[in-house]
């Protein structure tokens, strides 16, 4: 088996092994704060979402995924808001009113609703505070439960929200994390109780974390106080509806509605809200606009295949590492051959002279002069003893024809020649030489 081989079925054993090690471990709590509706988690809102139809019986209970201002405005485009609301900023910011005024906005819905935000931030643009407050201000009613509340609303009602100081360095550890819920725990009372619910709870201290404070010219009336008498529940009336704002919105969560001793704080809160019209369950602020889903979403959603992710990721990074090397013996630097072919020509010579019949030297030289004619002149049969061909040949090689008789009886000579000896092999050169130079 090769070592790549050995890489893949040993990558494979490992993703198997993690799959079935994920696949069959407990899974852990997920104490992360969502507050979305579809979520069973301790702090998500399934069982309030699912208990609505009986809090609001015969009304239709709807999802919404729109900003504010795109729901209470119908006639209002996505981007239409969002170029409004930097126009309503604008204005607001600019030092002088009369040279930024807010643009015109289309008109409010027309049917009544009662709107419900519960998250742990409540956010809002400023044309979204003013589509609200106008809403309300018709006979509407709207329910905030957020620890943490824009100044953009804050200001327009008069209020503000201070974190609770009682809290301890472990608690305020505890709830960073969102770790099981402490035994600590505090007391929070409600100023007029509706019929049948009792008077005071005790939720966790780490899901008091804040209370209001009215300034003055408010018209916040209080209805739900902590230990100390803070107020951390309030309605603020809003022309014809009203608004409510708590700073306890994990007491809306599964964790506490399924604890008979704190669910009855949520449902005594949600009494206070009008019945009859229909409920807009806010999404929003939670989950973002309908259909804003990339492509990773799943695997977001999941741990443990946010994990497979991971190993596969860290498998092709050491995949890449370990196999981008080379998986060859490294190939020596072999220096080429010398050339040696005039070497070996000195060679052969040296043996043909040793001799002191010269002969074959001269047939070689003759014979390869013959070649070098029928090639250049294209001549198939090359007779030199003919005369026509003596002819032809002085007038393709532009030699005058006693010259090339002259070299066809040297020829002639040489061939015919018992012996060569040294003088008659160097006059056959210089004559051979001397024709092709002549010819060039």
């Amino acid at each position: 088996m090769t070592r790549f081989r050995a890489f893949l079925l040993a990558l494979g054993v490992l993703f198997v092994a993690f799959v079935t090690v994920e696949y069959f471990r407990p899974q852990p709590t997920n104490w992360r704060p969502t507050f979305i509706n579809r979520d069973k988690i301790p702090y998500g809102t399934y069982v309030l979402f699912d208990q609505l139809p009986a809090l609001f019986p015969g009304q239709l209970i709807s999802t919404v995924r729109l900003p504010i201002a795109s729901q209470l405005l119908p006639g209002l485009s996505p981007d239409a808001a969002l170029d409004a609301a930097e126009q309503f900023s604008a204005a607001e910011l600019a030092p002088d009113s009369t040279l930024a005024q807010p643009p015109a906005l289309p008109a409010l819905r027309p049917d009544p609703g009662t709107y419900v935000f519960i998250n742990d931030y409540f956010n809002c643009s400023r044309l979204d505070r003013d589509a609200l407050l106008r809403y309300l201000s018709r006979g509407n009613a709207a329910f905030i439960a957020a620890e943490h509340i824009t100044d953009v609303l804050l200001d327009s009602l008069g209020l503000d929200v201070r974190p609770a100081q009682e809290l301890d360095s472990l608690l305020e550890l505890r709830r960073a994390w969102r770790g099981p819920v402490s035994n600590q725990t505090t007391r929070v009372t409600l100023v007029n109780p509706p019929a049948g619910a009792q008077r005071t709870y005790r939720l966790p201290a780490t899901e008091v974390p804040a209370y209001f404070v009215a300034h003055q010219g408010s018209r916040a009336t209080v209805l739900a106080r902590d230990a100390r008498r803070r107020p951390v529940l309030v309605r603020v009336p809003v022309g014809r509806g009203s608004l409510l704002l708590s700073t306890t919105p994990a007491a809306f969560s599964n964790l506490l509605l399924l604890r008979p001793a704190t669910a009855g704080f949520a449902f005594a809160t949600l009494s206070g809200l009008p019945v009859g019209r229909p409920v807009f369950w806010d999404e929003y602020q939670k989950q973002g606009p309908l259909g804003e889903q990339s492509l990773l979403r799943v695997l977001r959603q999941h741990v443990a295949l946010r994990w497979a992710l991971v190993a596969a990721l860290v498998g092709a990074g050491l995949f890449a590492l370990f196999e981008a090397r080379r998986r060859q013996r490294v190939i020596p630097i072999l220096k080429p051959l010398p050339n040696t072919t005039l070497l070996f020509t000195r060679t052969v010579a040296g043996l043909y002279r040793q001799g002191s019949n010269h002969a074959p030297i001269a047939e070689k030289k003759i014979g390869l002069f013959q070649e070098y004619l029928r090639t250049r002149y294209h001549e198939p049969a090359l007779d030199l003893a003919d005369t026509a061909t003596r002819e032809r040949l002085a007038q393709k090689s532009g030699v005058a024809r006693p010259a090339v008789d002259a070299l066809v009886r040297r020829i002639n000579l040489t061939l015919t020649a018992r012996q060569v000896s040294d003088a008659d092999l160097l006059a056959l050169h210089q004559a051979i030489n001397h024709f092709r130079q002549a010819v060039g």
